[in-house]
């Protein structure tokens, strides 16, 4: 990476940044990204997975359901003039 790259960088997100901090968060970058490149090049082994990736969704199907407002009412332990009474809640 060079300044003119940070300076882009510092543009698109739209902040402001002194010739000092240019030059910090270029080192910073650079160890970043040199880091980076060492996890990239250490070699890995082939490893065997042991899981198995299956379908576990279940088949959409339709539950016939007996809704109606009496019955619903019915539930709730208070009711008055068909309407389910609540506490207060302020």
């Amino acid at each position: 990476m060079e300044i003119k790259d940070i300076e882009k960088l510092a543009e698109l997100a739209k902040i402001e940044l002194t010739d000092t901090e240019k030059k910090g968060l270029l080192k910073d970058l650079d160890s970043i990204l040199g880091y980076v490149k060492q996890i990239t090049e250490v070699e890995v082994p082939e490893i065997k997975h042991e899981y198995e990736n299956r379908n576990v969704w279940r088949e959409d199907k339709i539950e016939e359901r007996d809704f109606s407002k009496e019955i619903i009412i019915g539930e709730f332990p208070d009711s008055q003039d068909g309407f389910v009474k609540v506490k207060k809640i302020m």
